[in-house]
């Protein structure tokens, strides 16, 4: 058990570097806001949802409405059913393990999975254990600061895309499997281009989702 504990520290290494430097800003945002400090740890534990509680901050200060929020949150995660999809085999037989493995695929979560060979669920759930208490922490000690010292927040909304985008181009350089890389690219930029810059994600979503469908099926009738 230590050795896995000591390999999933150490693999989660680079996530820690980010989280704790994220979730500082996502506190910072919250109690800037106005809203205390418990706020931020409820967040980080329940939501857990990286840019989706960056934008949660806004749908509590204007006041939306749970329909709002629910629409809001399925077409921000809509990318998790592409996740979810690759992942079935990889979670197929973690048992108890299962429901926090689900909850807890983050982005960067998931990009540490998938580039690793094995399928112990110990070892997954800790990987993903550790990166939600980078973040929790790193939140805290965000909200902590915020509440003692006024600090301008403009553009650490933005901080989750740059890490989302250089773990992307991390993942893209050190794989040989870069059709799914592509598929993701092209399937995006099709839909920006006929959909526009507002309406493009669910379309990309559910067409990167067929793909990857497809794709899945056909390795399965291969292996059989």
């Amino acid at each position: 058990m230590k050795k896995i504990i000591k390999s999933a520290f150490i693999a989660t290494i680079p996530v820690f570097m980010g989280y704790i430097v994220l979730g500082m800003a996502f506190g910072m945002l919250v109690v800037s806001q106005g809203y205390p400090i418990y706020y931020t740890l409820l967040m980080s534990l329940f939501i857990y949802a990286g840019s989706m509680q960056f934008i949660t901050i806004n749908l509590l200060t204007s006041g939306a409405s749970l329909i709002s929020a629910a629409l809001m949150t399925l077409l921000i995660n809509a990318r998790h059913l592409v996740y979810g999809l690759s992942m079935l085999d990889r979670f197929k037989d973690t048992g108890k393990y299962k429901p926090y493995l689900i909850f807890s695929l983050t982005d960067e979560t998931y990009s540490l999975l998938v580039g690793q060979d094995t399928n112990d669920k110990r070892y997954l759930f800790f990987v993903s254990l550790f990166d939600q208490c980078y973040w929790v922490i790193g939140s805290l000690i965000g909200s902590t600061i915020g509440s003692l010292i006024t600090i301008n927040t403009t553009g650490l909304d933005f901080a989750m895309t740059a890490l989302f985008v250089v773990i992307v181009v991390d993942q893209f350089l050190n794989t040989d499997k870069y059709i799914y890389s592509y598929i993701g690219f092209i399937m995006s930029i099709i839909c920006l281009i006929v959909f526009g810059s507002t309406s493009f994600i669910v379309p990309s979503m559910i067409g990167i989702l067929g793909l990857l469908f497809i794709m899945y099926k056909k390795e399965k009738s291969h292996e059989s």
